[in-house]
């Protein structure tokens, strides 16, 4: 069994970098060094008075050390782990991309009142688990040892049950909302013959390139065709790097 600190270097880049920031903003807020409501998406104090930082810092907190926060910890550490192992495998750019997309959108999303949240953390993580529900929809999950289920359903499952157990539901279902958009426009899009509009820019590629994040991406000599054999099908947008 490999210790703490081997577990921690064979994470992936991005989810671990996540995962830690998190960690680590929670870990100060705990210890008083700084007032969770200054890093809160309040608009008004983003357009008035120029802290823009909020843009970025809600995303970071998930709450004080508690059982919801080690559970959506989990979140990442698994699905997220997961994605970036599996379908999003050697394409750091493209995982990196569909973190920005599903930022942004929440962000688009918050600015309608009804959505407005002052932490969007908790959502960006639910979009994870609903990315991966779609690339292995047939995986057996278990939830909180009380639900068993296929991986297709398991976003529903979880809203489901934060609802009973009285956390707010919007959280989750902006996570649904944007996941479910980034899914349709990266894979049922194309899969229907449409184009994918939402390649990964190629600024991110160079982001990732110039700070050597992740493995390089295979070499399109040897990458295997769809329906060649080689790689085993594991998701269907496991086939769509831009």
């Amino acid at each position: 069994m490999s210790s703490p600190a081997e577990f921690y270097r064979s994470l992936p880049p991005i989810s671990k970098a996540y995962g830690t920031i998190c960690v680590l903003a929670t870990t100060a807020f705990q210890l008083g060094l700084y007032d969770f409501r200054s890093i809160a998406l309040v608009h008004k104090l983003v357009f008035s008075h120029f802290q823009v930082w909020r843009l970025i810092t809600n995303f970071f907190f998930l709450g004080n050390f508690s059982i919801n926060f080690g559970i959506r910890l989990l979140m990442i550490a698994r699905y997220g782990v997961q994605l970036e192992k599996g379908p999003f495998e050697r394409r750091t750019a493209d995982f990196l991309w569909m973190m920005i997309f599903g930022a942004l959108t929440l962000l688009v999303l918050s600015a309608i009142p009804i959505f407005w949240s002052p932490f969007l953390g908790i959502s960006l993580v639910f979009m994870l688990v609903y990315v991966w529900s779609r690339e292995f929809p047939n995986a057996n999950v278990n939830i909180y040892g009380l639900v068993a289920l296929k991986a297709f359903y398991l976003p529903w499952a979880m809203l489901a049950l934060d609802v009973i157990f009285g956390s707010p539901i919007m959280p989750d279902l902006l996570g649904i909302i944007a996941g479910h958009l980034y899914y349709f426009l990266t894979v049922l899009h194309p899969l229907a013959g449409g184009k994918n509009i939402l390649q990964t820019p190629r600024w991110v590629h160079k982001v990732v390139a110039r700070w050597r994040i992740g493995a390089p991406p295979p070499s399109s000599r040897t990458q295997p065709a769809p329906g060649t054999g080689g790689t085993t099908f594991r998701g269907r947008s496991y086939r769509l790097s831009g």
